[in-house]
């Protein structure tokens, strides 16, 4: 009869335990999915930026993005970064990095202002989803935004800080921007090397 007495509380014990260590609730990720990614904006200029541009300090040019597929952050769709045509701005940001965390809601910004011209894409790196999910969250992001667990389009691009941003010009040249950036600059840089005009 002891034993019987003892087994009921151990049980209502063992419960609470089991619910006090459960996972948090995950957060809901705020970003617009990615299925319009590769296709073109509709009013995209139709020639590239003049290849005269000369690069910011640390910046550098490639012919191409890298040859990567990485998953959306919301849904099951992946993306190839060959394929995200320009013009566009991505910008390579963590929730644990305070330089993103200014940045980012600046990104945002220029997606609101741009849409329909240029093409807003962020890509959270090496961070944990939930954590990217709810700075998001804090902060009014909602531009489409593919997950890189692994670092690995950072790896590729042979950086190891963030923020980055890639600035995609219409005929596919792509500008390495590797420093934190405010309004003014990134306007000025986006005309630079996509040809698309922003006002600050």
């Amino acid at each position: 009869m002891r034993k019987r007495l003892l087994v009921a509380p151990l049980v209502l014990l063992l419960a609470g335990v089991a619910a006090c260590t459960s996972d948090e609730p995950t957060v809901a990720a705020p970003f617009a999915g990615c299925e319009a990614l590769t296709a073109p904006p509709p009013s995209a200029p139709a020639s590239a930026v003049p290849s005269s541009a000369s690069p910011a300090a640390g910046g550098s040019a490639m012919a191409s993005l890298p040859d990567l597929t990485l998953p959306c952050f919301t849904g099951d769709d992946q993306v190839s970064l060959r394929e995200v045509r320009g013009p566009a701005v991505i910008n390579l940001w963590a929730s644990w990095c305070g330089p993103c965390r200014a940045e980012l809601p600046v990104m945002q910004s220029l997606a609101d202002q741009t849409a329909g011209r240029l093409t807003v894409l962020g890509v959270d790196t090496g961070d944990q989803r939930d954590k990217g999910a709810s700075f998001a969250v804090d902060a009014g992001v909602r531009m489409p935004t593919l997950f890189d667990e692994k670092s690995t389009l950072l790896n590729n691009l042979g950086r190891i800080n963030l923020p980055i941003t890639l600035f995609v010009d219409a005929g596919g040249k792509t500008y390495v921007h590797p420093l934190p950036l405010k309004a003014p600059e990134l306007a000025e840089l986006v005309g630079t090397h996509t040809g698309v005009t922003v006002t600050p």
